[in-house]
C-alpha cells in the first residue's frame, strides 16, 4: 500500500500516519514496534520522557529493514533545556536508540517559566546543520511560541506535535501551521479515555464506509492534513489504525466532527501555557 506523505518545510517528507509510542517500554515496547513496523509503519515516535528510546531502538533493529527506510523522532525533556543541555541529551538520545542521526527531533514542551526553549531550539538547529538531525521540530507550542522561535532564530520548526482529537480540533493552531508552511502531528489522535468513538457522528460515518470508529478518526486527522501518531501493543489493532486509506469522508462528515469540538477540549491537563514538564 502507498502512503500519502506530507511534505515539510525543510524539504523533506514523512508519512500521513506513524506509529506512538507512550507508555509502552521493555520487550513489550520492542515487541511493538516490530509488529508496527511489520504493519506498514515508518515513522515511529518516542521521548526522552517516555523512557523507551532503547527499547524502540531494539524494535528498529529487530525489525530488519533498512535504517533508511524508518523514521524516528524523539523529544528534548524540560530539564534539559539550554543549548550545552540540549546537546547532551541529543549524544544520550542517539545512543539510546543506537542510531547515528536523529530523524526528527523535537522539543517535547516550551517551560515558559524557565524561559529556555529558544537557546534549545537553537542548539537544534546546529545538530541539525552539522548533519546529525534531518528535521527539528517542537511539541505542545502555541503560536505565540512559535512566532518567537521564528522572530528570535529566523526559522519555523518544521512539525508541531499536540493534542488533537474531535474533542480539540485545534482549528486556529493548525490554520496558523497551514499558513506557515509547519506540520501538525497530533498525539492521543483518539482521545484516550473519552467517549469520543461513541458520538454518533463517528458511528454514523463507520456505519456509511462499513469501517470502525476508531478508523473514521484517523482518516479525518488525514483529510484534516494532521499526521496521527495512534498507539496499540496489539498487531491487530496496529493493523485496523493503520487500514484508512481505502477510503474518503465526505466534507459534511468530516464537519461534523469537528463539531464535536469543546470550548476547552483538552483531555490531559495539558495547557502549553502553565504546564511544566520535568
Amino acid at each position: 500500500m502507498s502512503i500519502p506523505q506530507r511534505e515539510l518545510n525543510d524539504g523533506t517528507t514523512i508519512p500521513a500516519i506513524g506509529f506512538g509510542t507512550y507508555p509502552l517500554r521493555g520487550q513489550e515496547g520492542e515487541h511493538a514496534v516490530v509488529s508496527a513496523i511489520e504493519a506498514g509503519y515508518r515513522l515511529l515516535d518516542t521521548a526522552v520522557n517516555y523512557a523507551n528510546e532503547e527499547a524502540v531502538g531494539r524494535g528498529m533493529l529487530a525489525s530488519g529493514l533498512e535504517r533508511s527506510q524508518l523514521i524516528v523522532q524523539t523529544k528534548i525533556p524540560g530539564r534539559h533545556h539550554g543549548y550545552d543541555e540540549t546537546l547532551a541529551s541529543f549524544e544520550e538520545s542517539r545512543r539510546a536508540l543506537a542510531v547515528d542521526t536523529i530523524d526528527i527531533y523535537l522539543i517535547h514542551w516550551p517551560n515558559p517559566s524557565v524561559d529556555k526553549y529558544v537557546d534549545t531550539f537553537k542548539a537544534m538547529i546546529d545538530l541539525r546543520d552539522r548533519g546529525l538531525v534531518r528535521t527539528i521540530g517542537v511539541s505542545n507550542f502555541t503560536e505565540e511560541f512559535l512566532t518567537r522561535l521564528q522572530r528570535e532564530t529566523g526559522e519555523l520548526p518544521a512539525v508541531n506535535q499536540v493534542e488533537l482529537h474531535p474533542y480539540f480540533p485545534q482549528q486556529r493552531l493548525r490554520a496558523f501551521h497551514d499558513e506557515h508552511g509547519v506540520v501538525t502531528e497530533a498525539w492521543s489522535p483518539l482521545g484516550k479515555n473519552s467517549p469520543v468513538l461513541n458520538e454518533k457522528a463517528i458511528a454514523d460515518a463507520a456505519k456509511a464506509h462499513g469501517v470502525t470508529p476508531a478508523q473514521v478518526v484517523l482518516r479525518w486527522h488525514v483529510q484534516l492534513g494532521s499526521v496521527p501518531l495512534p498507539k496499540s501493543r496489539s498487531a491487530d489493532r496496529q493493523n485496523e489504525n493503520f487500514d484508512i486509506f481505502g477510503f474518503e469522508l465526505t466534507d459534511e462528515e468530516v464537519g461534523a466532527i469537528t463539531a464535536l469540538g469543546k470550548a476547552d477540549g483538552r483531555l490531559f491537563g495539558g495547557d502549553p501555557n502553565r504546564h511544566e514538564e520535568q
